[in-house]
């Protein structure tokens, strides 16, 4: 089997290719191996609304529920069960990858529960259990980019644990995770850990910075604002990765680079298109840079196979240009301090809506095995 072209030039324009879902359907009927076979994907990754999905659809998981069940098992300790079984399961079918490019990528990322967003301690331990349980060099721990996720990500990578942050919108952010990314390797290093096996990926989302400044533009009205519409996102990207060259290309980071540490990658996140007026790979063919992920949902991904026009990078030298959209918005009255926090929390609230919903739905499935 060959590679999609499309998605072939963009995996040779240095972008990863991962796939922003997972379920055992997937993992049994060879779907996933399929997609590293011909559509260029080289990683995976999941939250909370996408096992949510996976587990309440059809009945791959009946099967395990049910023997745990019998066994006496709690909903939490089934969520984590069935869970971690997946993840690793997928870091098995990407092994080869993972070797190949040397652990850059065949990752796969598991979350911790999104109910400890705002609680550090409780964070640590869960990354640290993940860890564990899933046993295999290929995983990343997600853990969100809320103020009390921070310390978590510094603790977590100085364990020599690779990490995944998510729910990343503003540049400010991005580099308050940045500075959490490379005090953790500053302690791994002093604890002895070898930095080159740590990895992490930084998830910038996208597409929700576009449908909330969207929204506050259409409010404004006026002829200014609206032609604005649809330019935060990819922007707000681009400044992240002027912020990522900056600070990777600085002293701190040298030091440790020279003892084997790796770039905190930019990851692309929330890419599928949310406003159906705008191009369905936009946030895919405009975010092209070198040493980024952009993971997409499948359907993303097929548009891109289909009518992805690669370019080459579309991002480097781009700056400038971004910061005067953000210009421009501010000038039409768009309070960018309050969209980002906006979206953190409802990021957060998204995602324990999911975990509620997925236990839920495994509380059923459980009492209905006890039956």
């Amino acid at each position: 089997m060959s590679q999609n072209e499309n998605l072939a030039a963009l995996s040779a324009a240095g972008v990863s290719v991962w796939l922003d879902d997972l379920s055992r359907e997937r993992l049994q009927t060879g779907n996933l191996a399929d997609l590293i076979a011909t559509k260029s994907v080289v990683g995976v990754t999941t939250n909370p609304s996408i096992f949510q999905a996976a587990l309440s659809k059809g009945d791959a998981y009946d099967e395990q529920v049910n023997e745990l069940a019998a066994q006496g098992a709690d909903v939490d300790a089934t969520i984590r069960t069935v869970t971690t079984d997946d993840v690793r399961n997928a870091c098995d079918v990407l092994a080869k990858t993972y070797e190949a490019t040397d652990g850059v990528d065949g990752r796969v990322s598991i979350e911790v529960d999104p109910r400890l967003a705002h609680d550090t301690d409780k964070t640590i331990l869960q990354a640290i259990e993940l860890w564990k349980i899933v046993d295999r060099p290929n995983l990343l721990i997600k853990i969100p980019a809320t103020q009390a996720g921070l310390p978590a990500i510094t603790a977590v990578i100085a364990e020599g644990i690779s990490v995944n942050v998510t729910l990343i919108f503003s540049v400010e952010r991005h580099k308050a995770v940045i500075d959490a990314y490379l005090a953790g390797l500053e302690k791994a290093k002093e604890a002895g850990h070898d930095l080159s096996k740590i990895h992490s990926v930084a998830s910038f989302f996208v597409s929700r910075v576009d449908s909330e400044i969207d929204a506050r533009l259409e409010k404004i009205g006026s002829k200014e604002a609206l032609d604005l519409r649809g330019k935060a996102g990819v922007a707000n990207a681009r400044l992240a990765y002027a912020a990522y060259e900056e600070l990777f290309g600085g002293e701190r980071f040298a030091a440790l680079k020279a003892d084997g540490a790796r770039a905190q990658r930019p990851l692309w996140a929330s890419t599928g298109v949310k406003n159906p007026d705008y191009s369905d790979t936009l946030y895919v063919t405009e975010l092209v840079a070198p040493n980024t992920v952009n993971t997409m949902p499948e359907k993303t991904l097929d548009a891109v196979a289909d009518h992805g026009v690669v370019t080459g990078d579309t991002v480097s030298g781009t700056a400038a240009e971004a910061q005067g959209v953000f210009d421009a918005l501010v000038a039409v009255g768009i309070d960018k301090d309050d969209v980002f926090i906006t979206l953190e929390e409802e990021g957060v609230e998204k995602f324990e809506k999911s975990w509620a919903e997925l236990m839920e739905a495994t509380q059923g499935q459980l009492d209905a095995a006890k039956k």
